[in-house]
């Protein structure tokens, strides 16, 4: 299989042959979605090769019973997993009663595929020799709409070339589906009628225990040479199953085409009794329209979102093309238009990791969101994990925490935790810093303290009072330690005092001191009202700070950085550069007992620290750990390059920060992993950009303003990127010895660059 099979473009992703062992890995790379609704990019017709079906609706999930640890208390029931959903992309094809499947053609040439991202829509074409000697020419263009999010849209034509041919078009929605991904092979849908009215037909369905009623549903149009075609359809209907078929007789070269509109809608935006008369509406407004007025708003759509969420690169294709591809993706999975919702690590294109939400999210995602978008968005990305505060409690609870202390989950849908290995679940529990640090990223960019006061302190009390009671004191080292972790390294289970969770434990309590101490000064009501309600008291937070104050991290004074938990140095310290190449990825290679006990890093860990708290290190510092650590760091989390790459950047080292970048930004698109077939990695594709506008374009917030210290690779001529800073729009554009600034706004705005406080003015070009 070819790894490499992309065509670099600036705008596109291409693929230019038919290959059937790269199908499932391009039905990833060419996903579509639209925020709340998404799907693979599995054929339309028939295809009997190996495939990984695949349709999502967002926020809709089963909680599949969990196959390992049901029996040990505290131990999730179930694990939640995305659904694949009722299919109404399906249009089989018949030529002369022969189905189309380019499995089984004698021959398929011209091939290509092309995912346009600057409009939004995926394209396929292709000419086919069918076994009965028939050469047809097919081309084939779908859409997901961003203006109306319940509804996709398919033209498909088929042009016979060598001979005259009867061609049938039997369009189909089909509720009779599986997941790729089921832990006992349940029955995840229960269809509950299958009905049509005219052209239009309904599929009824409910998930099975989480009781989502959803409608699948369809209407098609067909066109002769263009020139709209009044067909009555035979029906074909089973108990989740019905098709319409279209037959005509279509002479050679001439086109026969089928506009095919569908898509969902769900309880979870309308009434459930009222989901068929939601839908015929939803097909109404698209009839009226029409596929091209339809593609026509797709374009505009995307263009709104391109104006400020681009970032542009000159002199190098292959860069280009993986940043776009991340910004994307990102924009295809999560528009900020519903606080329910939230950024699954593969979003929709596969069904690993459940479609839940991870620590992703306030990690590396809060920060694309907020600098792309309106801070509502990023706000709202806050408010979900507040709307989930009372589940955090209830998973400490379960783990034997009291007092309102609470554990936010590794994995969730609904704010309960449904991850299924013990030592992620139990032991990674650094996620419930970066639920913290979200908080404080939120303000520090914004300016917009209100949260807070609002909602915000209630989780950073609950947090607070988590890492207080999770602490041990020990007599030995007279500090407190906190035992039998898994840091963000996965490849380490069960550590002692993982420094990354020491510190970002210690950093919590002081934070949350720091506001409840501001929000008494000056927020007097909500400070009433969230002691009232936390029961919090004085010697309480006392106690806290004891901890905080008394924390133990490990150091090693040889080599002068700390370590990344007790036993590292018990390790045999081979770099990964001294590492069989033969042995990579060792986590497809080596057995986990091998790997635990291995000196490898899957992602920044200690590092991660120093990224999220730079401003608590010297650059010589983090120059040090930086040295230590990433000889031993194997790279294989997608989240680890982003990290590494605003790092090395930092330390001025641009040719490994610009190889991290390629790696991060082309992770599925060059498969460095070998699993893109399985859906790509959403939640890292916003550390690519943040490797650009953090890394490379030096962007931080300090002392309330926003800095720069710009840096370009050798291989870039020049790269622009746009944020939206408190309401105001500042464009970037970095050249080789000079960037200019400019702003989108109503008032002037200091910023500092290389160290220096310069004024910038609405529509006022600055070159520094």
């Amino acid at each position: 299989m070819n790894l490499d099979y992309i065509i670099p473009n600036n705008w596109s992703i291409i693929e230019e042959e038919f290959n059937p062992d790269q199908v499932k890995a391009s039905e990833s790379l060419f996903s579509i979605g639209n925020g709340a609704m998404g799907q693979r990019a599995n054929f339309e017709e028939r295809y009997s090769g190996p495939t990984f079906q695949g349709s999502y609706i967002a926020g809709v999930y089963y909680p599949d019973k969990t196959r390992v640890g049901w029996w040990k208390n505290g131990y999730p029931e179930y694990f939640a997993k995305v659904l694949n959903a009722p299919s109404w992309i399906g249009i089989d094809v018949f030529i002369n009663e022969e189905a189309l499947d380019l499995f089984k053609c004698k021959k398929v040439e011209n091939f290509k595929r092309e995912l346009n991202m600057k409009e939004g829509w995926l394209l396929r074409s292709f000419n086919a020799t069918l076994q009965n000697n028939l050469e047809v020419e097919v081309v084939v263009k779908r859409f997901l709409s961003l203006d109306m999010d319940e509804l996709g849209v398919i033209s498909y034509s088929v042009k016979p070339l060598n001979a005259s041919a009867n061609i049938t078009y039997q369009p189909y929605i089909d509720s009779g589906i599986t997941n790729e991904d089921s832990n006992w092979d349940d029955k995840f849908w229960d269809t509950l009628s299958v009905s049509q009215k005219d052209t239009s037909a309904f599929i009824q369905a409910k998930t099975m225990k989480t009781e989502f009623y959803t409608c699948t549903f369809m209407e098609s149009e067909l066109f002769y040479n263009d020139k709209k075609l009044n067909i009555t359809p035979d029906v074909d209907k089973a108990s989740t199953h019905i098709a319409f078929a279209y037959s005509t007789k279509v002479n050679q070269g001439d086109v026969l085409s089928i506009h095919k509109f569908g898509g969902y809608t769900v309880d979870r935006n309308h009434d459930k009794y009222e989901l068929v008369t939601a839908a015929k509406a939803v097909l109404d407004k698209a009839k009226h329209l029409g596929f091209s007025a339809l593609l026509e708003n797709q374009k505009q759509a995307w263009a709104r979102i391109w104006d400020m969420a681009d970032i542009t690169i000159e002199g190098d294709v292959k860069a280009q093309q993986g940043i776009r591809f991340n910004i994307f993706h990102l924009n295809q999975t999560y528009l900020g238009t519903d606080a329910r919702l939230n950024i699954g690590p593969k979003g929709f294109t596969g069904e690993k990791y459940g479609g839940s939400t991870y620590w992703d999210t306030e990690a590396y995602c809060i920060p694309f969101y907020m600098a792309t978008k309106d801070q509502s968005v990023a706000r709202n990305l806050l408010e979900y994990r507040y709307n989930h505060l009372q589940k955090a409690i209830e998973n400490a609870e379960k783990l034997g925490f009291s007092n309102g202390a609470a554990l936010y989950p590794m994995v969730t849908m609904n704010g309960e935790e449904c991850h299924n290995e013990w030592e992620i679940t139990f032991e990674e529990i650094h996620r419930n810093g970066a639920i913290a640090f979200a908080i404080y990223n939120y303000h520090r960019y914004t300016g917009d303290y209100s949260y807070i006061p609002e909602k915000g302190l209630e989780v950073l009390i609950a947090i607070a009072r988590f890492w207080h009671q999770r602490a041990t004191f020990s007599t030995d080292k007279n500090k407190y330690v906190i035992l039998g972790v898994t840091g963000p390294n996965e490849y380490e289970n069960n550590v002692n005092n993982n420094w990354y969770t020491n510190y970002i434990a210690k950093w919590c309590i002081k934070y949350t001191v720091e506001n409840i101490e501001r929000i008494e000064s000056e927020f007097g009501i909500d400070y009433t009202r969230i002691m009232n309600k936390a029961k919090l008291s004085k010697s309480e937070i006392k106690d806290w700070m004891e901890v905080a104050e008394g924390i133990y991290f490990p150091y090693s004074e040889k080599h002068e950085v700390f370590l990344q938990q007790d036993g590292f140095l018990d390790k045999e310290l081979i770099t990964v550069s001294e590492l069989d190449q033969s042995q990579r990825p060792i986590n497809q290679k080596w057995s986990w007992d091998r790997i635990l006990r291995s000196p490898y890093i899957k992602q920044a860990d200690t590092l991660q620290g120093f990224y999220f708290f730079e401003d608590h290190f010297s650059t010589h510092e983090l120059e040090q750990h930086f040295d230590f650590y990433e000889p031993f760091t194997v790279h294989e989390s997608s989240l680890s390059p982003c990290v590494h790459s605003i790092q090395a950047a930092k330390l001025g080292r641009m040719n490994q920060a610009y190889t991290f970048y390629l790696r991060t930004s082309r992770l599925d698109l060059d498969d460095y992993n070998h699993e893109v077939h399985e859906g790509l990695h959403i939640t890292s594709m916003a550390g690519t950009w943040m490797s650009i506008v953090e890394g490379f374009g030096g962007m931080r917030v300090k002392n309330d303003k926003l800095t720069f210290e710009p840096k370009i690779p050798e291989q870039w001529d020049a790269y622009s990127f746009k944020v939206n800073f408190r309401h105001q729009i500042i464009k970037v554009n970095v050249c080789k010895g000079h960037t200019h600034f400019e702003l989108e706004g109503k008032h002037d705005l200091e910023i500092i660059v290389n160290g220096k406080t310069i004024l910038i003015s609405p529509n006022n070009l600055v070159t520094v």
